[in-house]
């Protein structure tokens, strides 16, 4: 299976810009944009993001904003956030140089396990396993395994196999040779077992049950989150300002937002302004609603207005809510839903936003 995995790999693979690298710091970038999120999306944001932060020293430096800007957009961003205390924990205590010992890598913020082993066996050519979405579900099929890859029986056993697995020559192009066959040959629909190396060897294969497994888990649909968002603005024209805020605890914890509450109506908009510590005029009826779906939870934002706003009694903290002009946006790490609140225009069919 080694041998067959790393041939094919060796002619097949894609030519994607963190495999053209030995940094682990570029290798550790990569591996945390790429976690739950497409290859086509990544593309878009490794370049740009490497030559903005092109080490660990530079990214430490960086301010949260610079951070959160740089990665808006990407999503999960919790991600960046501890990608980013990660980076500056290597740079305090390992002088900027991602450590070699896979104890260490797993100490890092936001760093378990398939994130150490990714770095470890890429970067520094250690038999270190890896097994994410892609990893799982290949081995699921090639071993036969009848249970969901999240179970913690399965899960355990998946790692072992891997681990099995990776001990050999050349274990970086193993790693990737799972992942590159996970994403272009074995996927959950429709498999092309007709180009799969390891054909020979998967048992979903010769019971024909490659489109059973893996196992996969009942998922719950997404939970419906009715919200109330504050469009505070003071000013006109170019000088126009708009009233953002963020905290640990929200939705897009370390990003800044419209002022938020869970709710609807007029009412809870009038309690939201004052918690806010801000005063103004707020419109008698919402400006529209908008609807933004993420994995667990569909939010339904309804939109009210607030015009003139200045802050009520002392001026509040800049580092949890302050006044932005619109075209000071780009520089600032903001949720896609407010740039979509800010961004759309209401469509007068049915005062919803398009």
């Amino acid at each position: 299976m080694r041998t067959a995995l790393i041939a094919w790999y060796d002619r097949v693979a894609r030519d994607l810009p963190w495999r053209r690298t030995r940094d682990p710091y570029a290798i550790w970038v990569s591996e945390i944009m790429l976690q739950q999120t497409r290859v086509d999306t990544v593309l878009r944001y490794y370049d740009r993001f490497l030559t903005r932060f092109p080490s660990a020293h530079v990214l430490a430096a960086a301010s949260e904003d610079e951070v959160m800007a740089a990665w808006s957009g990407l999503g999960y961003y919790r991600r960046a956030r501890n990608l980013h205390s990660g980076v500056r924990e290597v740079v305090a205590r390992y002088g900027g140089e991602v450590p070699v010992e896979p104890e260490a890598r797993r100490a890092l913020p936001g760093v378990g396990r398939y994130t150490a082993g990714a770095i470890g066996s890429i970067a520094f050519e250690r038999a270190e396993p890896i097994v994410d979405g892609n990893v799982a579900r290949v081995l699921c099929r090639v071993l036969g395994i009848d249970s969901p890859p999240e179970h913690g029986e399965t899960a355990r056993r998946l790692w072992a196999e891997a681990e099995r697995l990776v001990q050999g020559p050349r274990p970086s192009a193993l790693n990737q040779a799972l992942m590159e066959l996970g994403a272009t040959v074995c996927g959950k629909q429709n498999p092309d077992c007709a180009r799969c190396p390891l054909q020979p060897h998967c048992r979903a294969h010769a019971d024909n049950r490659t489109r059973e497994l893996p196992v996969a888990r009942k998922k719950r649909p997404p939970r419906t989150v009715a919200l109330v968002g504050l469009l505070a603005t003071h000013g006109s024209g170019a000088a126009r300002q708009v009233w953002l805020e963020r905290g640990d605890g929200s939705l897009f914890g370390g990003l800044w937002n419209l002022p938020m509450a869970e709710g609807r109506g007029r009412v809870i908009a009038a309690a939201l302004l004052a918690q806010s510590g801000l005063r103004g005029r707020l419109a008698p009826r919402p400006h529209g609603t908008l609807e933004h779906v993420l994995t667990h939870r569909k939010l339904e934002l309804e939109l009210w207005q607030a015009s003139s706003v200045r802050p009520a009694g002392a001026p509040p903290d800049a580092s949890v809510r302050k006044p932005v002009r619109l075209t000071e946006l780009a520089a600032l790490g903001v949720s896609r839903l407010t740039r979509k609140a800010l961004a759309v225009r209401l469509s007068r069919a049915d005062g919803r936003y398009t």
